[in-house]
């Protein structure tokens, strides 16, 4: 499982860890029943707190995507993969609705608000 921390990001590095592990659960790169790395073995690679992993691990549990059993680790879920697009594609109407939000607040209009979507889209597939 190959998990990539970004210490200058803004998101907190235990999220970084939750939305990886559920892009790699919802890519079929993590299947069902597979043993993610220990609390200590993924802390010690990544070079932080065992803390910010038990964190992540964790949220994963509450969410359903992962099962903790005691002395043999943890272990990805039965996921509903769908359930889990269908989340994602939540938060990232969130962002957009706060993208809109601020762009009114600065006075664009919608047309100015597409066009910009539009050059930022492009931009991102170079």
């Amino acid at each position: 499982m190959k998990i990539i921390i970004t210490h200058s990001s803004m998101v907190p590095i235990y999220e970084q860890i939750i939305d990886q592990v559920k892009s790699l659960i919802r890519s079929g790169e993590l299947c069902e029943n597979e043993i993610l790395p220990s609390v200590r073995s993924l802390s010690r690679d990544l070079k932080i707190s065992a803390l910010t992993v038990k964190k992540a691990y964790d949220h994963l549990e509450e969410e359903g995507l992962t099962i903790t059993v005691h002395g043999k680790g943890t272990f990805v879920a039965a996921a509903n993969k769908e359930r889990l697009l269908e989340e994602q594609k939540r938060e990232v109407e969130a962002d957009f609705e706060l993208a809109i939000q601020k762009g009114r607040k600065c006075g664009l209009t919608d047309e100015e608000m597409r066009q910009l979507f539009e050059l930022v889209l492009e931009e991102s597939l170079c």
